[in-house]
């Protein structure tokens, strides 16, 4: 995980391809079944990213099913922090915390497939009743918002609207959003495919 590939031919300018798949596990322990993202090997993966002369571009591929929201934030902050040209894809479905780290590139892109769910953040297991509880939930969902909407064009509003919908989701609060409905809200920046992905990459890498 921790070796750098380059994407692409010797001709062609060098892209690093990522992929954000499963769950995203961060100090939860998940079931060995469980095909996850491990935070603590894609961090490192990116600072090389960054700092590899050899790659000039990052395409990250998506298809979340939610995770740990701390592992998922720290891995789109640094997304969001990179200088070279970022690309995200979203592939499938972007759930829960797929939904910062799509916007976290300087381009995304949603498959005409594709679906985001956007609801609030949520926990399993036993949940102690006291303020300070509250107040942390609160906390993380004052940031995840804060990110998504300094990170796209989206609206507050509108954000908070699909987040607390109540009569879409079974059993469950919140929205299930499609490619062009993504685009048209400005939560995603295009409706596009892989080629769509490279050939935005290699424009901006060509421009230098």
């Amino acid at each position: 995980m921790n070796e750098i590939k380059e994407f692409g031919t010797a001709q062609a300018a060098a892209i690093h391809c990522l992929s954000i798949v499963g769950q995203i596990e961060g100090h939860q322990v998940l079931p060995e079944d469980a095909k996850t993202t491990k935070y603590e090997h894609v961090l490192p993966l990116l600072a090389a990213i960054e700092e590899a002369p050899e790659i000039k571009g990052l395409l990250v591929l998506l298809n979340t099913v939610g995770g740990d929201v701390e592992a998922g934030l720290a891995i789109a902050e640094l997304i969001a922090g990179m200088r070279k040209p970022t690309a995200s894809l979203v592939l499938g479905g972007g759930h829960s915390i797929g939904v910062p780290l799509a916007v976290s590139a300087k381009r995304s892109l949603i498959a005409p497939s594709a679906a985001m769910t956007i609801h609030p953040v949520r926990i399993n297991g036993v949940v102690i009743g006291v303020p300070q509880t509250y107040a942390y939930f609160s906390r993380i969902q004052d940031r995840i918002l804060g990110f998504v909407t300094g990170h796209s064009r989206v609206s507050r509003e509108d954000y908070l609207r699909l987040m607390n919908k109540t009569d879409e989701l079974a059993n469950d609060v919140g929205s299930v959003i499609h490619g062009e409905e993504a685009v048209r809200l400005g939560l995603i920046d295009a409706v596009g495919t892989l080629s769509d992905a490279l050939d935005w990459l290699h424009g901006q890498i060509a421009e230098g």
